[in-house]
């Protein structure tokens, strides 16, 4: 009877320690969420041009290179300003023309790459017009320059026009009847505050549910005074899912030092461009400008290779030859890999914006 008690005393004794033990390891060496990304396929949009403004048009796929993060990466396809992308042994020709085309410079979209047409090579462009009370003044003249925009886009182009002041208001979802865009733009009326930032994270998520080349073109009269979202929340979101951002702005939005930074940081960060027009013509000369460029971006995309970076990942593209490096290459400049939480305690910790948990056995 005694020697029962004993070794059952010492059985309680070993897994009191045992325990104690554990603990003490835990807190040493406590067990991190493990996380993983998925990426299925990087897509970037390029601009080609000198130092005058001109266009470089008549490049092949070996006449580009691809880093992200330093690590050379293998261009999956590549497609020719209006011609959709293809994956490159689908290319048959591989000589390179380079050519300066002038800006504004008429052009046939009707054919592609190695001759093949290019009907399916429409972009998808969302509008997105500021209807705040900042806009009482040139408002018609806004209305017509948007309009002039959309009427000579390229008709394969399909297009959504939203407002906004203090609500985002989907005018017009994206279609490619362009009489419904247009009559959505003479519809809208001044209104309240101007939310911008919040109106472009929701542009951007519409944006993304669509494949192929997306761009968000705005036009804002002034800064943002209403919004929850940060001008950061915009540029990441654009540039992980890699859809420039062009900024049409009037006078207004330039005298206002602070919005007219973060609207050329936003711009060039995604791979568009900010312009600023005191008056009507300098907007109509704008949007010509937008609609331009994107009639003369390449397109290329890859599968990125391992890398160990679960943040912000830089993209570097080059143009290879001693004769090419002289052009300014324009893309977005990076992008943040979505996380997958392997344990679905932490995911849902993530997405509520809360420190990821940690738990025996996580793995």
């Amino acid at each position: 009877m005694i020697e029962r008690r004993e070794l059952l005393t010492v059985l309680c004794l070993g897994v009191v320690l045992g325990a104690a033990g554990w603990l003490r390891a835990q807190k040493r060496e406590p067990k991190m969420p493990v996380v993983r990304v998925r990426v299925d396929m990087v897509q970037l949009d390029v601009a080609v041009r000198d130092k005058r403004g001109y266009y470089v048009t008549g490049l092949s796929p070996h006449n580009f290179e691809i880093y992200e993060d330093d690590i050379r990466q293998k261009i999956a396809t590549f497609g020719v300003e209006d011609q959709a992308p293809r994956k490159l042994e689908d290319i048959k020709h591989w000589e390179s023309k380079p050519q300066l085309v002038k800006p504004f410079s008429k052009k046939d979209t009707s054919r592609g790459l190695d001759g093949v047409d290019s009907a399916d090579a429409a972009s998808s462009i969302f509008v997105l017009f500021d209807t705040s009370n900042y806009m009482y003044r040139g408002f018609v003249f806004a209305q017509d320059a948007i309009a002039a925009f959309l009427r000579y886009l390229d008709h394969r182009d399909r297009v959504a026009f939203y407002s906004y002041s203090r609500d985002v208001s989907r005018v017009c979802l994206l279609t490619g009847d362009r009489s419904r865009v247009l009559q959505g733009v003479r519809t809208t009326v001044a209104g309240d505050q101007a939310a911008l930032y919040d109106a472009l994270l929701k542009t951007l998520r519409d944006a993304g549910m669509f494949s192929g080349r997306r761009a968000v073109v705005v036009f804002s009269n002034g800064p943002d005074d209403a919004s929850m979202a940060s001008p950061e929340d915009v540029r990441d979101l654009a540039q992980s899912e890699g859809i420039p951002i062009y900024m049409v702005c009037t006078q207004e939005a330039e005298d206002d030092t602070l919005s007219s930074a973060i609207f050329k940081r936003i711009s060039i960060a995604t791979g568009g461009q900010a312009y600023f027009a005191g008056h009507w013509k300098g907007q109509r000369k704008a949007f010509d400008s937008i609609r331009d460029d994107l009639a003369h971006l390449y397109t290329l995309s890859y599968y990125p290779k391992p890398n160990p970076n679960l943040g912000w990942r830089t993209i570097t593209v080059k143009l290879v030859g001693q004769k090419l490096k002289k052009y300014h290459v324009r893309t977005r400049t990076g992008y943040r890999p979505p996380l997958v939480w392997a344990n679905p305690l932490n995911r849902a910790a993530s997405e509520s914006g809360t420190p990821p948990l940690s738990s025996p056995g996580n793995e």
